[in-house]
C-alpha cells in the first residue's frame, strides 16, 4: 500500500499530467492516483494522504470519463469529490465479456506491460498475441514473463515459442516464488514507474507479486494437477508498491480477451502477413483461391505459416466483421 510519505512522483506523476492542471484548477484541487477499484468505491492516494472515494463523478459520461486503476484524478479540496479524470497516457480495455456491445477498462497510465504466461499445458502463443496485440496498440513496451520453470521438464522450448511471435520482443522465464530469479524484472519496477500484469488466470501473478515485494500478502493457490492450471486468486484491480519504488498494477486473471479498437495493434504483431498481403495481386483479395495471392504464397513457400494465419483472420474479424485488407498493386 502508498506510504503517508509518498510524493505524487513516487506515485508515478508525471509532466504529462500537470501539464493539463490550470493554475485555477490547481488553486482549489489536487491530484490523487487511483490504486484499487472495488464494488462501489476506489482506493486513492496522494501526496501524503490516502483513502477512498465513491467511483462516480459529477457530469461524466458512460464509458472512459470513469475512473480505473492507475487513473489520476482531480479532487476538490472543499468537498472531497473527483472533479474529473486527467486524460490518460495509454488505457488497457477489452469488449466486456458477455456483451460485445460494451467495453472493460483494465488498466490506465502503464509504463510496462508483463505478459504473464506458465511453462506448463496451459501456456499459448494465441493468447501472448492477443496480449501483445493489446500493447502495442496503446503504445505500451511488453515483456513476456514466463513463470513455473521450476515445475517445467523444458523451459527453454517455451521461451523459443515466445521469442518467435515477433522480432526483439523481451522474455523472462523466471521461479516465481524465488526472489533471485524474479530480481531478473527489477530493471522494470523503479521509482515511479508502473507494471501491469496481464495474463490467464492460475499461471502465477499473484505469486510473482509477492515475490517482487518482498512478501506473502497476497493469497496463492496450487495448479490442478489434471490440467496444470491454476485457480484464480486476484479479485480486485489493485497496485502494489514494490521495494524499488515501482508499482505493479495486478488484475484479476482473464481467459477470454476479446479485443476492441486494435487494428494498429493487429498490423504490428502480424506485420509478416500485413506485408505480404500488399503483393497480392487483387487489392481486395481474400486470400483464398484468389490467382496471385501472396500470402498463399508464401504459406506454400514456408515463410508463413497456416496456423498463424487462421489466428491473424481472426483477430481481424473480432477487429471488424468485414474486414479491409491493405490494398495491394493489380
Amino acid at each position: 500500500m502508498p506510504s503517508t510519505t509518498d510524493t505524487l512522483d513516487d506515485l508515478g506523476w508525471k509532466p504529462y499530467f500537470s501539464d493539463q492542471v490550470s493554475r485555477e484548477e490547481a488553486a482549489h484541487a489536487h491530484p490523487v492516483r487511483v490504486m484499487a477499484v472495488h464494488r462501489g468505491k476506489i482506493a486513492i492516494s496522494g501526496a501524503g494522504g490516502q483513502g477512498f472515494i465513491a467511483p462516480n463523478i459529477a457530469g461524466a459520461r458512460p464509458g472512459d470519463d470513469h475512473p480505473t486503476v492507475g487513473d489520476w484524478l482531480l479532487i476538490d479540496g472543499a468537498t472531497g469529490q473527483a472533479i474529473r479524470v486527467l486524460q490518460r497516457m495509454n488505457l488497457f480495455k477489452r469488449r466486456a465479456p458477455g456483451n460485445a456491445r460494451k467495453e472493460q477498462m483494465i488498466a490506465a497510465n502503464v509504463d510496462t506491460l508483463f505478459i504473464v504466461a506458465s511453462c506448463n499445458q496451459d501456456f499459448s502463443v494465441a493468447r501472448l498475441e492477443r496480449y501483445l496485440v493489446l500493447a502495442h496498440e496503446v503504445g505500451v513496451n511488453p515483456v513476456v514473463v514466463l513463470t513455473k520453470i521450476d515445475l517445467a521438464e523444458d523451459a527453454e522450448s517455451y521461451a523459443a515459442a515466445a521469442r518467435a511471435i515477433e522480432p526483439g520482443l523481451r522474455v523472462e522465464a523466471v521461479n516465481g516464488r524465488d526472489p533471485a530469479s524474479v530480481a531478473r524484472l527489477a530493471c522494470w519496477c523503479g521509482q515511479g514507474e508502473t507494471v501491469a500484469l496481464l495474463g490467464s488466470s492460475g499461471v502465477g501473478k499473484s505469486t510473482l507479486v509477492n515475490s517482487l515485494r518482498g512478501s506473502d500478502s497476497i493469497a496463492t493457490q496450487a495448479i490442478r494437477a489434471r490440467d496444470a492450471t491454476g485457480r484464480h486468486t486476484t479479485t480486485v484491480r489493485e497496485m502494489h508498491r514494490l521495494a524499488r519504488g515501482g508499482w505493479l498494477l495486478d488484475t484479476p486473471g482473464m481467459r477470454e480477451l476479446q479485443l476492441t479498437d486494435a487494428a494498429a495493434g493487429i498490423s504490428e504483431v502480424f506485420d509478416d502477413f500485413i506485408l505480404a498481403a500488399e503483393s497480392c495481386r487483387f487489392s481486395n483479395c481474400g486470400h483464398g483461391n484468389e490467382p496471385g495471392c501472396a500470402v498463399r504464397a508464401g504459406m506454400a513457400d514456408g515463410t508463413l505459416t497456416a496456423a498463424r494465419f487462421d489466428r491473424w483472420r481472426q483477430l481481424a474479424a473480432e477487429e471488424n466483421p468485414t474486414p479491409l485488407y491493405p490494398k495491394a498493386r493489380r
